[in-house]
């Protein structure tokens, strides 16, 4: 599914490392200003700032630091320190330009480049970044920070085999450094290669035994390679070790995943609870007056409940609604809010709710870009008694695989199916609707998906009709399969499958099967009770340890032995989709 906060490693961002390292060479340097210039305000606000920074204390070390600048507006060490507490209170495109201030007032200091670096990236700047890790490893060439974070953006870049010869000759010029060896195998694993990390995530464990990145990043490899177990091991040695906080939430989010992944469901999805902390890198401010649900009794209330994360999770995680609306009672009321493109499936599906669409918006203010969910259907006299994200009802109810009904639990136009049905039955055989990829499909995304030319021995299936059901922009890779395979993917006339997916619910209640990887489209056609396969490149953690994905009706799982393998999948899903066509 697409999600906002995905399972992710801990790999390149050695902000850690090097705020420390700057922070150190900073403090030396103002030690020997101030025996030049024993009173001068300013290095003596710069120097409270570092201490405050050594405290663990951002915020005054950030004002210590600005008064060093107002002082003085020429202290470049000044400007450095404060660039690196606004970036650490997430005030990035501030740090940014405070770094740049920094770097014009003293462009012989290598340690603003990794920083501006960082920074850039972290703004999705990634060539911008690249650029700043060159230009670090020039100044610095026996430093492994510029050769690790340059590896990595170059992976993010999406040149892995160039982030691997990058890194590689790093390992071999200093064997020795840990974090090389760790970007090393973050490589492989973003590249479909875990089983080939393993062996260097633990070279750079025997190296630092204390390393806590390390440690997440091997669970990272673990859970991709389905050992869900090792991986729920090797997070628990990292959240003993990690004490940058940033850190500790990213290793408790995939932990948690992994929980839920491995069928622990009651404690995973409690855990979970972490992707709501304000602090978290997908943290989403909701702008609603009422107090949060956590679980008590709802009868009577005026619950609001808010889809969350992808489009996909918002179908997965209306599996929980029936509940709660049986639970609210005749005199409660529930409140849905969710994509503008929701609203009409679930108003139906839930007459006696109220359903309306959330609106995004971002706010720049002196604490930096917020991102901001309004409800507007929900305010203005019509506030709910008490809201929660809508998957944090899980918890709740769905504390074990028997909680989940495997029922349809959305209802599609009626009237439209019917549409569909009689223009489908001109087509002969079994009708089954494809989808092959998210639209988010970025360097680090693509290997979850196989493009269409990988679907060839299914697309040849003898007695089946395929349909087209991917959104976006697909033509030229239906043109593709279709002169490679000599087949046709139909497509209905006039039917918006990214916007109107009102209608795309309908088609594919219409349709006798549908084949997807993890999308929104397999979620919405799971919901509204048609069978679904999902093809998918690994174990994935909505299936909840079992061979489907029980928050539907009927759905089935098919991933190869090996992780993104998928020459080895397709025939077996071609010889099922053969049996089922029969």
């Amino acid at each position: 599914m697409a999600q906002a906060a995905p399972l992710q490693s801990i790999d390149s961002l050695s902000g850690v490392d090097a705020k420390m390292q700057a922070l150190d060479r900073l403090e030396q340097l103002t030690d020997e200003l101030s025996s030049e210039i024993a009173r001068h305000k300013s290095n003596i606000a710069l120097k409270r700032s570092i201490r405050y920074w050594r405290r663990g204390d951002i915020v005054k070390a950030g004002q210590w630091a600005l008064k060093a600048t107002d002082i003085d507006g020429t202290n470049a060490k000044a400007f450095h320190v404060l660039a690196m507490a606004l970036e650490r209170m997430g005030h990035l495109h501030k740090a940014l330009v405070t770094y740049e201030r920094a770097f014009e007032l003293d462009p012989e200091d290598p340690e603003l480049l990794i920083n501006l670096g960082l920074t850039a990236w972290n703004l999705k700047l990634t060539k911008g970044a690249e650029q700043m890790f060159r230009l670090y490893i020039a100044a610095k060439p026996d430093s492994p920070l510029g050769y690790n974070n340059l590896g990595s953006v170059q992976c993010d870049l999406g040149q892995p085999e160039i982030a691997i010869e990058t890194l590689k000759a790093a390992i071999n010029q200093m064997p020795q450094e840990t974090i090389l060896w760790n970007s090393f195998a973050t490589v492989l694993a973003e590249e479909g290669r875990a089983d080939e990390s393993l062996v260097f995530y633990n070279e750079a464990i025997r190296l630092e035994p204390g390393f806590a990145r390390a440690y997440h990043n091997l669970g990272y490899a673990f859970q991709h390679l389905g050992r869900l177990e090792e991986a729920l091991e090797n997070y628990d040695k990292a959240l003993e070790r990690s004490k940058d906080p940033s850190e500790r939430r990213e290793t408790s989010h995939s932990r948690s995943i992994c929980l839920i992944g491995a069928g622990k469901l009651e404690e995973g999805f409690a855990a979970y609870e972490i992707r709501n902390s304000e602090r978290f890198r997908s943290y989403l401010h909701h702008v609603i007056r009422a107090p949060r649900w956590n679980g008590e009794p709802v009868e009577d209330m005026k619950l609001l409940l808010v889809g969350e994360q992808g489009l996909g999770d918002e179908f997965m995680f209306a599996n929980v609604l029936p509940d709660i609306v049986r639970d609210l009672g005749t005199h409660g009321l529930l409140q849905i809010a969710v994509d503008p493109r929701l609203v009409p499936l679930f108003q139906r599906s839930f007459p006696d709710a109220e359903v309306g669409a959330y609106d995004d918006k971002t706010l720049i203010d002196n604490d930096g870009n917020k991102a901001l969910r309004l409800i507007p259907f929900a305010s203005n006299g019509n506030e709910p008694d008490m809201w929660a994200p809508m998957g944090t009802a899980l918890a709740y109810y769905r504390k074990q695989l028997s909680d989940f009904p495997h029922q349809p639990f959305l209802v599609p136009d009626r009237a439209r199916v019917e549409d569909f049905r009689l223009q489908l039955d001109a087509l002969p055989g079994k009708k089954v609707g494809l989808c092959w990829r998210s639209m988010m499909l970025g360097a680090k995304r693509a290997k979850y998906f196989s493009p269409i030319e990988g679907w060839g021995p299914l697309l040849q299936t003898k007695g089946v009709s395929f349909v087209n059901l991917q959104y976006g922009d697909c033509t030229a890779e239906i043109a593709r399969a279709q002169d490679a395979f000599g087949i046709k993917i139909h497509s209905i006339e006039g039917l918006d499958l990214r916007d109107d997916i009102d209608g795309a619910a309908a088609l594919s209640a219409a349709l006798d099967l549908v084949l997807s990887a993890p999308t929104a489209a397999a979620a919405a056609a799971a919901s509204v009770g048609t069978e679904v396969w999902f093809l998918t490149a690994g174990r994935t953690w909505p299936q909840l340890g079992t061979e489907e994905y029980p928050w539907y009706a009927k759905t089935k799982v098919f991933s190869p032995e090996k992780f993104g393998n998928w020459t080895e999948l397709m025939p077996r899903v071609a010889a099922s989709l053969a049996e089922f066509a029969g």
